[in-house]
């Protein structure tokens, strides 16, 4: 099955290579470009792809406000943010508007794709590609819990609780099976039952949960 993909950047060169990158790859195409937030919004409700590749700097409307905006309209859309610098403050406030993981702008192809993989696939927050430590530096942005996190963590079952915590350090659902000596099955179970309580739309938005919820720290 082909992932259809929307780049978002403010600068040609960067859509253009990533175009011509992603094209390269048998079971991705990139169906648009958008130069801006605002016009992201629009391309993604007339073209529907299943990633959209958003910069998070760029006129109009940045990519945290579009990424906001697009997800609410669709709570299928999978925004991949991209970023120029690997301690980025912005990542942070990206992937709690919504976005479903983030990439650094000189990753090669290969990272690129695979990337945009994961973030289709929905399985995993963390990747090879996707580093841990941003995560966890980003994170520190959230002191003190959020009220309505910590409140909403009760209507979970021991056994939830520890597969969100393992989720937010970026295990993939074989990985938590293996840690709990459960099935896989089970755990995909768990995952979903996580996400409707809570009312999360994904894992990323699990993890990013957990962290805010002060279950997972920094470091």
């Amino acid at each position: 099955m082909t992932i259809r993909v929307l780049i978002v950047d403010d600068q040609v060169m960067v859509r253009e290579g990533f175009s011509v990158l992603l094209n390269a790859m048998p079971d991705i195409e990139v169906v648009g470009e958008a130069v801006n937030g605002r016009e992201a919004i629009t391309q993604v409700a007339a073209l529907h792809p299943d990633v959209v590749l958003m910069d998070i700097r760029m006129p109009e409307l940045n990519g945290i406000d579009a990424t906001r905006e697009i997800v609410a309209a669709d709570a299928t859309a999978k925004v991949l943010v991209l970023t120029t610098f690997d301690l980025d403050e912005y990542v942070y406030e990206a992937l709690r508007a919504g976005a479903s993981g983030f990439l650094l702008k000189d990753a090669s192809a290969r990272q690129l794709a695979e990337g945009v993989r994961v973030v289709a696939s929905g399985e995993a927050l963390l990747a090879p590609i996707v580093t841990k430590r941003l995560i966890t530096e980003f994170s520190r942005l959230a002191q003190v819990p959020r009220a309505p996190a910590m409140a909403r963590i009760a209507d979970l079952t021991e056994r939830e609780t520890e597969v969100l915590v393992l989720i937010a350090q970026g295990l993939s659902n074989a990985e938590i099976a293996e840690h709990l000596v459960v099935a896989e099955s089970t755990i995909k179970t768990h995952v979903s039952r996580i996400l409707v309580k809570l009312g999360l739309r994904d894992r990323t938005q699990a993890a990013v949960f957990a962290y805010e919820a002060r279950l997972v720290t920094p470091g």
